[in-house]
């Protein structure tokens, strides 16, 4: 089942299916929201290289609570996670750990 469908609460696609990015929102933190966003290059070779990022939108005042500088680490934590769990596997860490609330 496409993550969407799974978490239609939580993943959006903004502008369609052919957009260059998703968004991740929790429905309990209003204004915050992770953006992946990925575009795929093609060197001379014909070698494809496909390139993701994790963006944050984060309210302001919510910036001076992160002493630990977690946001300013995202991006890389994100590519720390597509080498260990894939693609589709880091969307969906994200997801539950972002964007789920326990019940």
């Amino acid at each position: 089942m496409p993550l969407r469908e799974k978490y239609s609460d939580a993943v959006g696609i903004p502008v369609g299916l052919s957009a260059e990015y998703i968004v991740l929102k929790n429905p309990k933190l209003p204004g915050c929201e992770l953006v992946i966003v990925w575009k795929i290059n093609v060197n001379e070779e014909g070698a494809v290289i496909p390139v993701f990022d994790l963006l944050n939108k984060i309210p302001e005042q919510a910036l001076p609570f992160d002493k630990m500088k977690i946001l300013q680490n995202t991006s890389i934590g994100f590519r720390n996670l597509l080498q260990v769990y894939g693609i589709e596997g880091s969307i969906e860490k994200l997801v539950r750990v972002f964007c789920l609330t326990e019940e």
